[in-house]
């Protein structure tokens, strides 16, 4: 079946955050047939035809557009080898393992989107979603010989499938710009996250200077599996529809980096 047959193009998507049916179309950030649009009424931008999750598992998978883009992505970034200097400087590497383990207490982790499933290590406890028929396989092997497992299928329903109040911690570490029903994901990770717990995001900065700078060549957009396009202000708009509310990770580099991350807690809590 081909990405085409796919499309969801016949009826497209209103915004994943509100649901407001009405975009400002964006047609220079997206090659045909892909459709980009800024919503009218929370401003989140968001691509308005995605592919089914069908394709995402195969023809779109990760795990074949990432070095793809990659590639097509060189000379494409003009503030980050900066923002990179900066993070070391102040110790703020991308390996967060060490923060894991203090936001989450140790405890039992649920990492959504979780590709090979090598993100969350012993003493905590792993357990993950992934959509990737490949990639799933493998990240079970690895989550069951730490104790936890990883579920097959698309995040926004598979997380329904774990207890209430089952993790300490949950990651979307690179995953929630690739999700089409981004509230179902969101308010499922409420369920399953207990009152202590906190939600760990990354994506991709739509509000970085590099991406006002490079435009249509900037390294966060990836055609068509990734869907969503988050300013730190619509991010924390979204995750507030949730019931979240987030403090921002990423302080001193948010203006210079690609990625906004934010760390969750359920609201009042």
């Amino acid at each position: 079946m081909t990405a085409n047959a796919l499309l969801q193009s016949d009826c497209l998507r209103g915004c994943p955050a509100c649901d407001c049916a009405e975009a400002k179309p964006l047609p220079h950030y997206a090659p045909a047939p892909w459709l980009i649009g800024t919503c009218e009424n929370c401003g989140l931008t968001y691509l308005r035809n995605p592919p089914a999750y069908e394709a995402l598992q195969e023809e779109f998978a990760w795990e074949k557009t990432y070095v793809a883009k990659k590639t097509a992505s060189r000379g494409s970034t003009a503030f980050s080898p900066y923002a990179r200097k900066l993070r070391q400087k102040l110790r703020m590497y991308r390996d967060k393992t060490n923060s894991f383990r203090h936001w989450f207490n140790d405890g039992h982790v649920l990492d959504i989107g979780c590709g090979g499933g090598r993100r969350v290590t012993p003493p905590m406890t792993p357990y993950g979603i992934e959509l990737s028929n490949e990639l799933h396989r493998i990240a079970d092997q690895n989550m069951q010989a730490a104790g936890g497992y990883c579920l097959h299928g698309a995040g926004a329903q598979t997380i329904w499938k774990f207890p209430e109040q089952q993790f300490d911690g949950i990651l979307m570490f690179s995953y929630l710009e690739h999700e089409t029903d981004v509230m179902s994901v969101l308010r499922g990770a409420f369920r399953a996250l207990k009152d202590s717990g906190r939600l760990f995001i990354r994506v991709p900065n739509f509000g970085s200077l590099n991406r006002r700078m490079i435009g249509a060549k900037w390294c966060g957009f990836r055609h068509p599996d990734h869907v969503n396009y988050f300013t730190l202000a619509t991010l924390r708009d979204t995750v507030a529809r949730a019931g979240f509310t987030a403090q921002l990770v990423n302080t001193v580099t948010l203006p210079v980096d690609d990625n906004i991350s934010v760390l969750l807690r359920k609201e009042g809590i």
